[in-house]
């Protein structure tokens, strides 16, 4: 029993696998691509399966992390190690479980509104405005507050009341930051969301930060939120205010690929010769032993490095702090300022050093 021939054969039947072998999945898998509480700690909106789970049984979870296939959902689900995961999904395409159909009728009819998704997503965008205009101020405080003072890219803008939802429910209107997340070929996607308070504080939210739906015809991994033009050399980091503090501590152009999953999979165009990923240093867990960040970033350099692509990933110095999940740039933006930011020479002496 190879796994890459149960791989094959379970694409495309993922849903109803999932569903057999994780019931706690059901409610995920009836709003594919939707925010649910997660199976596993709970909470309000945590988790969701990918919109492609039929092909790849994939999800994600906000505080667990991402699992990139089903064989990753199932032994994480149902904390399954390999062989016993591979062996019941098996078992499931031979018909030892019965599958059954996962979606409520209520689910395949709003699968296919996908025209209005893209309504929402031009609806929001166009009553954005620019974050230098006097309405998005709680923005620019938001901004300020988290240390960041170089200029913001006109690629964000500010929505002075979008609406939050917890699952179907209207939980209010917030001010948010908003950002266009662009595909691998600079075809618009989605947009990010950060929800504020009028003050410039994160929102009293479950997920201030949160990606709205899109179609099913468009293609987010490989892509990213364009904030600067690109150049033969481009930073790319995985958090939005994170990238921005890359901004002001090098001056390089960066993208955000918001998360770690996206970092890992993420495409520059063809006008990039060289790739620097500044890297969250995460902490260790059962799914990333060596952090979810660090993972994430050395598989882009490799992936990289075989397409024709120098690259190289930079983790921040120092210790994480106590309580704190990660150390990441914006933490050394506001601990030593931009001077601990290396230059691009300093990076190549480093690579030198280390060939």
């Amino acid at each position: 029993m190879k796994a890459e021939e149960v791989k094959a054969r379970a694409r495309g039947q993922w849903g109803s696998i999932l569903a057999a072998l994780a019931p706690q999945l059901k409610p995920a898998l009836e709003r594919k691509g939707r925010h649910v509480p997660c199976p596993v700690h709970g909470g309000k909106d945590g988790f969701r399966v990918f919109k492609d789970v039929e092909e790849t049984g994939g999800a994600v979870c906000n505080s667990c992390g991402v699992f990139t296939d089903g064989f990753a959902t199932l032994m994480w689900a149902n904390g399954w190690d390999f062989s016993t995961a591979l062996k019941a999904v098996a078992e499931c395409l031979d018909g030892h479980v019965r599958l059954m159909p996962h979606q409520s009728p209520a689910a395949q009819r709003a699968e296919g509104d996908d025209e209005r998704l893209r309504q929402a997503l031009n609806r929001v965008w166009n009553e954005s405005v620019p974050l230098s205009e006097h309405r998005a101020e709680p923005a620019r405080l938001y901004l300020a507050r988290r240390g960041i003072s170089v200029s913001s890219p006109p690629t964000l803008r500010f929505h002075p009341s979008l609406a939050y939802y917890d699952g179907d429910k209207r939980i209010g209107e917030y001010p948010a930051i908003i950002a266009m997340v662009s595909g691998a070929q600079g075809n618009p996607v989605t947009i990010h969301r950060t929800y504020l308070t009028k003050d410039g504080k994160k929102a009293p939210v479950e997920s201030p930060k949160k990606l709205m739906s899109y179609p099913k015809d468009r293609k987010i991994v490989g892509g990213a939120i364009r904030l600067v033009p690109a150049g033969p050399v481009l930073a790319v980091a995985e958090g939005l205010e994170t990238a921005l503090a890359v901004l002001e501590g090098t001056g390089l152009p960066v993208w955000c690929a918001v998360n770690a999953y996206l970092l890992e999979h993420f495409d520059p165009p063809p006008e990039v010769r060289r790739v620097i990923v500044f890297a969250d240093k995460d902490r260790p867990t059962a799914q990333h032993p060596r952090g979810h960040g660090q993972e994430a970033a050395r598989q882009l350099v490799q992936r990289l490095w075989a397409k024709g692509i120098q690259a190289s990933a930079i983790v921040p110095a120092g210790d994480i702090p106590a309580g704190q999940k990660s150390l990441d740039w914006l933490d050394i933006l506001n601990r030593d300022g931009a001077q601990a930011f290396p230059s691009l020479q300093s990076i190549d002496a480093r690579l030198r050093k280390a060939a």
